[in-house]
């Protein structure tokens, strides 16, 4: 019965959550506020529960951990200078108040964290994970959690044994971890696979007395760069997700904030602009467009669930008091809050600060610069998948000119190094349809993914006068009727291709074996 309470009150929160267009999280926060003022018995495993989840979050970070990604200059510049700017203002504030100032720098530092989970969900519901800006704001996230590792390590201030630096050669198990995971043919034997190898992880790093969080991030790197660890990933995230519902509970458990606290949460929630905007004049400081800074300071403009793990580590430790707990779970809730609506509105919201933002631009070739020009260009494909490819080298092998789009850099290298011509551009933005010089271009061809991406290009195009042919993919019967509306002058169903394909093949080796 008591499960029974607990899991309905999380579900019915986290639900309520959703349908005012906020992270579940939210939901789960408040959940534990709720029982705990009913005085409801907490359930007997529930820190347990917690912390596995917290290691299945570090495990598939260490999973996404590319070192490649952390040394551009951009995500070194930008991550390092934001958290030392937020670790200054934090000792001074602590020096200040007469208060703890190491706790003091590592609760700044904590909070100059960005929440990783919010963030991937709103780039994953924007189609935006593989852009260039997604992709930085991927990489800063990996940075700050790798910061918070150390300062969990710092905060829990355990005695390391002498075999304690042995945890990290786990990696040098990768060929052996990596050959057993290709003898996994079966989905739940893969699953079955990441959760053993993240709790075995933290189980050998408190064996020799390092905390387990750092074992979990150790062993998703000694995963990592599989080719089937994407599989892995997507399968371990909804898992991870639902054991972090006992974190969230847990936090909620904490005491209810009182008078004082609430201004403490305020003023916190207060300080959160001044984040996002240091975050954009430091994007525009490494040569970024405004749009790109904007958009990327706002997905980063949260407190991360990782405030609540390094803050319980810090009270733990005793280098903060108690009443910290409660202020910065309610100050992660309320900046989750204010995020939500913002990042949904993104694109809205820069056309409207355009003209002021547009400003802090610095002139340069940054990859993530619009073209200028297309060359002598006659057909434009936008999206360069399988779908895109197969069409681009359609048109080039008939002596057509033409010339691919995409906004994802490392689909662009690759075409790059085949010799195709391709460029970067980010579908998303409404300003490159204006900005691309179309009067030669005969027809596009839009082999995007996204629905929504495709009738917003097709609207933007026939917007700024495009008078040529336009040919789009579509999944769905009831896409069609759209897509044709807003000005494509043709659709491919490509499952419907297919089948006459297969159809039309089978049919000529037929024929082709009765004649002989």
């Amino acid at each position: 019965m008591l499960e029974l309470i607990w899991l309905s009150t999380a579900f019915f929160s986290g639900f309520l959550a959703t349908r005012l267009f906020l992270p579940p999280l939210v939901g789960y926060l408040i959940a534990g506020y709720v029982l705990h003022s009913f005085n409801i018995t907490p359930l007997q495993h529930l820190n347990h529960l917690a912390d596995v989840g917290i290691q299945l979050l570090l495990f598939t970070v260490g999973l996404k951990l590319k070192p490649s990604s952390l040394i551009k200059k951009e995500v070194l510049f930008v991550g390092s200078s934001h958290l030392m700017v937020m670790a200054l203002v934090s000792a001074l504030c602590f020096l200040w108040m007469n208060d703890h100032l190491a706790g003091g720098v590592i609760l700044g530092l904590s909070l100059a964290f960005s929440s990783t989970i919010f963030a991937i969900k709103v780039l994953e519901d924007n189609g935006e994970l593989s852009s260039f800006y997604g992709r930085g704001v991927l990489s800063i996230l990996i940075l700050q959690d790798i910061v918070a590792i150390a300062l969990l390590a710092f905060a829990e201030n355990k005695n390391p044994s002498p075999w304690a630096f042995s945890i990290f050669l786990l990696p040098l198990l990768r060929p052996l971890v990596h050959r057993i995971l290709s003898a996994c043919s079966a989905p739940e034997l893969k699953l079955l696979l990441g959760v053993s190898s993240a709790i075995a992880g933290g189980v050998l790093a408190e064996s020799v007395g390092i905390a387990a969080d750092i074992g979990a991030l150790l062993a998703g790197i000694t995963l990592a760069n599989h080719p089937n660890i994407d599989e892995v990933s997507k399968r371990l995230w909804s898992l991870k997700e639902l054991f972090l519902v006992a974190f969230f509970l847990q936090i909620g458990l904490s005491d209810l904030p009182n008078q004082d606290q609430i201004l403490d949460v305020l003023f916190l929630l207060i300080l959160l602009p001044a984040q996002g905007i240091l975050f954009f004049f430091l994007f525009t400081l490494a040569k970024l467009r405004a749009r790109t800074a904007f958009v990327a300071a706002l997905a980063l403009m949260t407190y991360s669930e990782f405030a609540l793990i390094t803050t319980t580590a810090v009270i733990n430790a005793k280098l903060l008091s108690p009443e910290w707990q409660s202020i910065i779970s309610l100050a992660v809730a309320g900046s989750l809050i204010v995020a939500a609506p913002l990042n949904r509105h993104v694109h809205k919201l820069f056309s409207w600060l355009e003209p002021i933002l547009i400003k802090f631009e610095r002139k340069s070739l940054h990859p993530d610069r619009l073209p200028d020009s297309l060359g002598a260009t006659e057909w434009l494909i936008v999206g360069m998948g399988r779908t895109g490819v197969a069409a681009y080298q359609q048109l080039k092998s008939k002596g057509h000119p033409v010339i691919g789009l995409d906004s994802d850099p490392t689909v662009l290298e690759t075409h790059l190094t085949a010799k195709r011509r391709v460029v970067y551009a980010d579908i998303v933005e409404t300003e490159i349809w204006s900005r691309l010089p179309l009067e030669k271009i005969k027809g596009v061809i839009l082999t995007l993914p996204l629905y929504e991406q495709r009738i917003n290009a097709i609207k933007q195009l026939r917007k700024n006068n495009f008078t040529g042919l336009i040919g789009s993919i579509c999944y769905l019967v009831d896409d069609e009727k759209q897509l044709l509306h807003q000005g494509a002058s043709f659709v491919i169903h490509p499952m419907d291709e297919a089948g006459k394909q297969l159809a039309d093949q089978i049919l000529q080796n037929f024929y082709a074996n009765f004649s002989k």
